[in-house]
């Protein structure tokens, strides 16, 4: 099976495209670089060195025997990606090719236009190029939990089914997001759900929680294969971000109460979801929503668990608590389902004492090229 995955020099994309090469898929990865570029923008550095994306393509056949081609462009140039898919032939679409950062939307105006013109119209070309001349292709897209907000309702996956004044109906779980980056995001999935539902293409949303983790199987082959680890401000999820502040001694930096309570998941387990949902695709005309995530916290949850493994580890950590630079509630219900991945036979990597010492002593390993300045949080959702 051809699989093209669509953003593949990230965190999430690298990691999918060596785990689905390594078993055996015809790998392409689709990327314009601009991740690297935003990098360079922002003045940061992910805590691992990254090689160029043909280096790490050349190392990766130097050890497997298995190639992955590469398509250099911008999926928002409808001619760029046309002429690619002619190319490649694609089975399945894996689509990571997103601007992800909550914080880098709420900057200012231009990131968040740059998020939303990246993300929706990037996702729309997909879909057009798709209905001319992919009818039968299976889009696996990258959603968020995000999406949904913090309802004080258990969450679905995807689909509500509502009684309201004798009648009865299952409708699109409703949406409440909280950045430019999750509001681009309601944006691709509606996007989705009408082009299935009116040409009849295939996709499955792919709502993932937030990750951790840095080492897969592949990437942890070599060190030219290493995978990104964000520690800043912008680019980081607070689970790896604990991590590298305990490492450096540097205070946990929980934000407000620290009662925000997110689904989260280890990275070897995004590559598994990918897998199990391009090996059980949607039905012609189907809109799948998946919940991605293994487990719930609330963010001084975790604070707490990295403490405790700082801690035995003989490191000093403390954790402080910041004025919230976001807009949401730091205390809430959340009871969100993830049966559907788990059905399909899912094996979750769940959070332990173990991970959580490999991850530290990751953080340890490359401490010297954090840069303490980029550490505490420098946007804000708040009217300045």
């Amino acid at each position: 099976m051809k699989v093209l995955v669509i953003g593949g020099d990230g965190y999430c994309g690298w990691a999918t495209a060596l785990y689905l090469s390594n078993r055996g898929y015809e790998v392409g990865i689709l990327d314009s670089l601009v991740r690297r570029h935003w990098d360079n923008e922002l003045g940061v550095e992910t805590l691992t060195p990254i090689a160029l994306i043909q280096q790490r393509l050349q190392r990766w056949q130097d050890l497997t025997g298995k190639s992955i081609d590469l398509f250099i462009g911008d999926i928002t140039n409808y001619e760029f990606l046309h002429k690619t898919l002619q190319q490649f032939q694609p089975n399945a679409l894996v689509h990571f090719g997103e601007q992800r950062s909550a914080p880098f939307s709420m900057i200012d105006r231009e990131h968040a236009v740059v998020t939303q013109v990246n993300n929706v119209v990037g996702t729309l070309n997909l879909l057009y190029a798709m209905r001319e001349d992919f009818p039968d292709c299976h889009l696996v897209k990258l959603g968020t939990m995000g999406e949904y907000g913090t309802p004080n309702i258990d969450i679905e996956e995807g689909y509500i089914t509502i009684e309201h004044n004798g009648r009865k109906d299952t409708l699109p779980y409703p949406k409440q997001p909280g950045s430019m980056y999750h509001l681009s995001k309601v944006h691709d999935s509606h996007n989705i759900h009408f082009a299935c539902r009116i040409w009849g293409l295939r996709a499955t949303d792919l709502n993932q929680g937030v990750v951790y983790g840095v080492l897969t199987e592949e990437t942890g082959m070599d060190e030219l294969l290493i995978n990104r680890l964000d520690y800043d401000g912008v680019f980081g999820t607070a689970l790896n971000r604990f991590c590298i502040q305990a490492a450096i001694g540097h205070p946990l930096t929980v934000y407000g109460k620290g009662g925000q309570t997110r689904g989260f998941l280890d990275i070897r387990d995004t590559v598994r979801c990918v897998e199990l949902a391009i090996a059980n695709p949607a039905q012609p005309g189907e809109f799948r929503v998946f919940n991605q995530f293994t487990e719930q916290f609330s963010v001084g949850d975790l604070a707490l668990m990295v403490k405790k493994a700082g801690n035995a580890m003989g490191l000093s950590v403390e954790i402080n608590h910041l004025d919230n630079p976001r807009v949401e509630k730091e205390e809430h219900y959340f009871n969100a389902k993830n049966t559907k991945l788990l059905d399909l036979g899912l094996q979750p990597h769940l959070l332990s004492d173990s991970l959580l010492d490999s991850l530290l002593n990751f953080a340890i390993k490359y401490q010297k090229r954090v840069d303490h300045k980029q550490i505490l949080p420098k946007v804000s959702w708040h009217r300045n």
